[in-house]
């Protein structure tokens, strides 16, 4: 049902670094920077596999709290994804695994961003 979303982001180069690193095991990767001239010299970038679907705002951010989960194909995507995330700077909010308290075959792994987000890969699939 959601057809993109975006967030602000403190440090909008830091923020990059991070999810540049992050979203490359689930095929996503920064796809468009809107011209400063639309912007007023804001940064604003969108990732995603064909087209941007997740944007990026450089702003002062509303605080952390906020959840983001990304559809993995595979549960190694998961592994994958929460691995280069620590290795970019993130910090483990959850091992990958099955989550059977959500649902059956629910796979997932997550991760603190850089302004604090708790960012999810999930894979649905039975593996």
């Amino acid at each position: 049902m959601i057809d993109h979303l975006g967030i602000s982001v403190s440090d909008f180069e830091a923020s990059k670094a991070f999810y540049d690193k992050a979203m490359a095991p689930l095929g996503a990767s920064l796809l468009y920077m809107v011209p400063a001239e639309y912007t007023g010299g804001v940064k604003v970038g969108g990732y995603g596999r064909d087209r941007p679907v997740f944007w990026l705002h450089e702003a002062t951010p509303t605080g952390p709290g906020r959840h983001y989960a990304f559809t993995a194909r595979s549960r190694a995507e998961v592994d994958a994804f929460h691995a280069a995330a620590l290795a970019a700077g993130g910090k483990d909010n959850g091992a990958p695994g099955l989550r059977p308290h959500y649902h059956a075959n629910y796979y997932g792994a997550f991760v603190f961003d850089p302004d604090g987000n708790n960012v999810e890969a999930v894979c649905h699939a039975s593996e």
